[in-house]
């Protein structure tokens, strides 16, 4: 592959598998799901732990279909569980990756996404980036109500399916998404 300005590698971290592709703008150029066996995850004691047996199944997926890094113009990874946040796409920091690794928001595979992107995007000089997190929260006050007083209903959601599927469904039917 050569160098373009829109190349993109997209890292979805599940809770047995990987799920990696590599997009040039909207074109889809590979795509590979990493199948992760409970044996290979049990051995973790936390979902932290599995971040080095992810990235080099990862690396080595890319590198067996001809996948230059130097290529890559920015790295997405599926964001986690984070502090509630409005959907969107957020560049990977410091702190997001700190608290992913503290997993205070709990322990889940899609904590890995953001670290992932941001490690290789470091070492390749391009920027890293997560879109719409499990922890996105834009529910509605009446949606919060859970019928006991001292208890809210919380927003975590895959909201990165949610959301891809809505815009999808709003460009077929000639909608913008926001309607």
């Amino acid at each position: 592959m050569s160098f373009t300005q829109n190349r993109i590698l997209a890292i979805n971290p599940g809770a047995t598998s990987t799920k990696i592709a590599v997009y040039e703008e909207e074109a889809l150029l590979f795509k590979k799901s990493v199948e992760h066996s409970v044996q290979d995850l049990e051995r973790f004691s936390r979902v932290f732990d599995q971040y080095q047996y992810r990235l080099d199944l990862v690396l080595e997926a890319l590198k067996n279909e001809n996948v230059n890094l130097e290529t890559l113009a920015a790295i997405v990874g599926r964001g986690g569980l984070l502090k509630p946040l409005a959907g969107g796409t957020y560049s990977v920091n410091e702190k997001m990756v700190e608290d992913l690794k503290k997993a205070e928001g709990g322990e889940h595979a899609s904590n890995l996404g953001a670290v992932m992107a941001s490690n290789l995007a470091n070492k390749l000089n391009v920027p890293a980036f997560i879109v719409d997190p499990v922890s996105v929260d834009e529910m509605e006050p009446v949606a919060r109500i859970s019928g006991l007083a001292d208890i809210q209903r919380i927003s975590l959601s895959h909201a990165l399916n949610m959301k891809a599927v809505a815009r999808k469904v709003a460009k077929e039917m000639g909608k913008k998404y926001e309607k």
